[in-house]
């Protein structure tokens, strides 16, 4: 990739970011397409979020997306937000607008409809039934919206570890929250809710890596045929808590589509261009097929 004056950088604001696929994906689809853009990784430490933010407008970016531990801090930095970024709470994309020597930032939250292309396929068999997430952190804040917005569970347990976190996404997602479905459960009470959910999420880092022989939920005897279990972790393709809700015949999805989904639609927001996904999808299981 040939890169000058006239190339466009965007950035991925998170901490650490050592193990992202991010930059190598929309490098694959900025090569392709022969976009002058180029990703960088760029690792912010808390603290430094709003400096980062100045940066990104200042240094003529076309954008960023924000990770871990980022996403809710970045909020009160922006200009303008998505309904979908202002309901959830969390940003994972910045677009930064120009018009004339005003520089602006807004903020979308792509995950939620990367979230949901994988459940297209499961959306009749799942509607209305039980579910639970693992976490509450931001990533499981646009997960509940996405649950409640479009499948309607009867019952949204959120097992967490620290519940008084959990409270405060249910009391800021009630509006959505129109069938009382959300639960809070703290990890050592969460058994029943695990057997009885139709879905499964990890919406946790637990089991990425390089951290792999962890789980979120270490009972495998809890898992049954019948259920889905998805992990929104990408590295390692297959986590340990996938393998261990496969051995038990239930149906398991990785974290690597909907990777592909939220980046698509970040990317079209960034270049005006649609994300060549097939071209991005064959580079990441290249990738995987030779680092694991």
């Amino acid at each position: 990739m040939h890169i000058d004056a006239t190339t466009k950088p965007v950035g991925l604001l998170g901490y650490p970011v050592d193990h992202s696929l991010s930059p190598l994906l929309h490098n694959a689809a900025f090569q392709a397409q022969g976009l002058k853009y180029v990703y960088v990784a760029l690792p912010v430490t808390p603290g430094d979020v709003a400096a980062a933010v100045l940066g990104l407008k200042m240094l003529g970016f076309a954008g960023s997306n924000v990770t871990v531990p980022h996403k809710q801090e970045v909020v009160s930095l922006m200009d303008d937000l998505s309904p979908q970024a202002e309901a959830v709470g969390a940003v994972n994309t910045i677009v930064c607008r120009r018009e004339g020597n005003t520089v602006t930032c807004y903020g979308d939250n792509t995950d939620i409809a990367g979230f949901l292309a994988p459940l297209q396929a499961f959306a009749d068999e799942l509607r209305g039934t039980e579910m639970l997430i693992f976490g509450a952190g931001g990533a499981a804040r646009a997960v509940v919206y996405a649950l409640l917005s479009t499948l309607e569970p009867s019952k949204l347990t959120l097992a967490v570890r620290t519940p008084a976190r959990a409270e405060v996404l249910a009391r800021d997602l009630a509006t959505y929250d129109t069938r009382q479905a959300l639960r809070v459960a703290p990890m050592q009470d969460a058994a029943a809710a695990v057997q009885a959910s139709t879905l499964l999420v990890n919406a946790t880092p637990v089991g990425m890596h390089p951290h792999t022989s962890a789980t979120p939920w270490p009972h495998a005897d809890d898992f049954s045929e019948g259920q889905i279990a998805y992990d929104l972790i990408y590295r390692p393709h297959q986590t340990r808590w996938l393998r261990d809700v496969a051995t038990r015949g239930a149906c398991t999805l990785g974290g690597m589509e909907m990777l592909i989904q939220q980046a698509a639609a970040s990317y079209v927001q960034w270049t005006g261009h649609e994300m060549p996904v097939e071209v991005v999808r064959e580079t990441l299981n290249q990738h995987i097929t030779e680092t694991e």
